[in-house]
């Protein structure tokens, strides 16, 4: 069993494309149930990062494949049309 806690020192990877997305920095439980839904990994800065960041990766748990020691798994197809993933 992970606390919350465990997830923001581990990096996700897309199994998809093979691109390190970052590190998780915040994941979304459902209270009633304690089940994770989905796991947050910021955006990355815009232009020189003086334009802002780019919206946050939102994996929803049915696409982790695999939670290890250092590296968190996923399997995720970017909606067509898209450069990244968005946040919901």
């Amino acid at each position: 069993m992970n606390k919350a806690s465990d997830f923001r020192q581990k990096e996700v990877i897309n199994i998809y494309d093979g691109k390190r997305l970052g590190f998780v920095c915040d994941v979304d439980i459902d209270m009633d149930t304690g089940k994770l839904n989905s796991i947050i990994i910021p955006g990355g800065a815009k232009f020189l990062g003086i334009f802002g960041t780019q919206d946050d990766y939102v994996i929803p748990f049915s696409s982790i494949k695999t939670i290890g020691d250092d590296i968190i798994l996923v399997d995720y197809i970017l909606p067509s049309g898209t450069s990244s993933l968005k946040r919901s």
